[in-house]
């Protein structure tokens, strides 16, 4: 902590402790809103309230100043109170409920290829967002989905099924070797193939084709 000299003496005076002390009676309303955004930007910024000590030092005043502040906010609803602390009131509206996603092996996204069923890892998701069942992230590699948003090291969510409607994007398992395609349909042929959302590459006719799962987002720039 730094510490002030009074003239000459050997007193002297923190910092912290000469920090502005605001009237409660007159709590100042530029000061109210400016602790306000502060605190949504937080929240919106690292995904939880900041600390009273935070918010103190920001506007260069005193902890039991902020906390009265905080508390207004929080009283007059421009804030919430949390299981953390003071937070905004979107933050304090979003579902927490969260669950863990394995990472699976690389699924390519070009020339079909044997599937290596190996976990690298875990990412927490919210509930909200991936829905009901059981879920997977597979890495997608290469270029065959592009045109459908898929790149290459984007993290695709695969709902475990074995079936799928025609249209959906899956992963296919076909003589022990798996892609990430979509699937249709040929009425003229009367067969099922693989299509790649690559206008450069040609569909896949095979005899059989085992659906792993369906494709329902695509994560970028996750981990």
């Amino acid at each position: 902590m730094f510490e002030l000299y009074n003239n000459g003496t050997l007193s002297r005076t923190s910092v912290h402790d000469r920090k502005r002390e605001v009237p409660m009676r007159t709590k100042d309303q530029e000061l109210l809103m400016n602790i306000q955004q502060f605190i949504e930007e937080h929240c919106d910024k690292y995904g939880y309230g900041p600390s009273v000590r935070a918010v103190a030092d920001e506007h260069g005043i005193s902890s039991s100043c902020a906390q009265a502040y905080m508390a207004f906010l929080e009283k007059s609803g421009r804030i919430a109170k949390g299981h953390n602390g003071y937070e905004s009131n979107a933050l304090a509206r979003t579902d927490r409920a969260m669950r863990s996603v394995a990472i699976v092996g690389a699924v390519p996204c070009g020339p079909l290829t044997e599937c290596e069923e190996c976990i690298e890892g875990y990412i927490r998701l919210p509930e909200s967002l991936i829905g009901q069942g059981k879920f997977y992230l597979l890495k997608a590699s290469g270029n065959s989905m592009v045109d459908a948003g898929i790149d290459d090291g984007d993290l695709v969510l695969i709902r475990q099924q074995e079936t799928a409607d025609v249209g959906d994007i899956v992963v296919a398992l076909v003589e022990n070797e798996n892609t990430l395609k979509r699937l249709e349909y040929n009425e003229r042929k009367g067969r099922y193939y693989l299509h790649p959302e690559n206008e450069t590459m040609k569909d896949i006719y095979v005899d059989e084709i085992a659906v792993q799962g369906v494709a329902v987002k695509v994560l970028k720039d996750l981990i």
